[in-house]
């Protein structure tokens, strides 16, 4: 069972945002090979969404505003699952989580996400939609979906 928990930057005490940190290289830049600056300064406005199971965190995104990520939308990104804890549809979780997030925090209809494209069909099966061709962003193939 997953427990979540959505705290803002300054509710993150300095043990969690280690543990965001360390999971975030290690899905991103050990297991994919991004070569990506994480510190863009976007995590001081995000709402953290943490997935913990058994006491561990599991599961991570971060979640934004309409104004703080992208222009005319609430969004999120950075969704991660550790790689031990993958095959529970925790992935799939945590998306429908940030979807409930940004439907409960920002009151707004429309959400929009920069996914890489290889996951487009994932999304695709929770309900996102595709707009507009594939761009490159950190280095990955991206296409930009709504729900």
């Amino acid at each position: 069972m997953i427990k979540w928990r959505e705290q803002t930057f300054l509710e993150l005490n300095t043990h969690e945002l280690y543990e965001i940190f360390e999971l975030r290289s290690k899905v991103f830049v050990v297991e994919q090979e991004i070569l990506y600056n994480d510190f863009d300064f976007k995590d001081y406005k995000a709402i953290h969404l943490t997935g913990y199971v058994d006491g561990k965190l599991a599961a991570y995104a971060r979640i934004f505003g309409k104004g703080d990520y992208y222009k005319d939308h609430p969004g999120f990104g950075r969704l991660a699952v550790i790689e031990e804890q993958r095959g529970k549809e925790y992935g799939k979780k945590l998306v429908l989580k940030c979807i409930e997030v940004c439907r409960k925090k920002f009151n707004e209809k429309k959400i929009k996400i920069s996914a890489q494209a290889y996951l487009e069909k994932f999304y695709l099966d929770l309900g996102f939609e595709r707009k507009g061709e594939d761009y490159i962003e950190d280095g990955i193939l991206h296409c930009a979906m709504y729900i």
